[in-house]
């Protein structure tokens, strides 16, 4: 059988590669629990990662009732697990921009927002005082399309539209996710949901 002589790639095959390798996912989902990474980027991408790590819940919580939300701080994931065990999640987040703004420890979700609207807290507003005393709910609003709020006052976990911050060290002390994650983590928690942040 006589071969086909192989033929220099032209721009179009080129351009047509190009578009092939941009287009393959950077993450590839191999089951409900895992998520890998084709490759190791964050010696090129130092300051937008998260280490995407599936971990059990039995290192930080005693059980599951009301399910469990941890947040590692260090990789910025958010990790949930509901009661029945059935359902766990891992999602990018942001983190506060500093260790002062960065509370650890155990929490709680007390409210659950579905339209949230944002005011600067008071250290918030003595940092930039430019910014507005009150965004309501919206396109514009800080909070997203959904919060989570925390025992603890002025803190929680909600959406942004600022999808730059995902991965970073971004926020004021909350807790962010892509608004389409928080709209997930928004049905699947309920007031009760106990929150560890590492």
């Amino acid at each position: 059988m006589a071969r086909s002589p192989i033929k220099p790639l032209g721009r179009r095959g080129f351009l047509a590669g190009g578009a092939a390798m941009l287009a393959t996912p950077a993450l590839a989902q191999t089951s409900p629990d895992t998520v890998q990474m084709e490759k190791d980027i964050s010696s090129s991408v130092r300051h937008n990662i998260s280490s995407f790590r599936s971990l059990e819940w039995e290192p930080y919580f005693s059980d599951l009732h009301n399910g469990a939300i941890l947040v590692d701080t260090k990789s910025r994931c958010l990790h949930y697990w509901n009661a029945s065990q059935t359902v766990y999640r891992l999602y990018p987040t942001s983190v506060p921009i500093s260790d002062e703004l960065t509370r650890t420890g155990r929490t709680r979700v007390v409210l659950k927002d579905p339209k949230p609207d944002w005011r600067p807290t008071p250290s918030m507003k003595e940092r930039n005082p430019e910014w507005p005393d009150y965004v309501p709910p919206g396109p514009d609003n800080p909070l997203g399309t959904r919060a989570l709020h925390l025992s603890w006052t002025y803190y929680r976990i909600h959406g942004t539209h600022d999808t730059r911050k995902i991965g970073r060290r971004s926020s004021n002390g909350c807790i962010g996710l892509y608004n389409q994650h928080i709209e997930e983590l928004y049905e699947m928690a309920v007031v009760g949901t106990q929150v560890l942040l590492i």
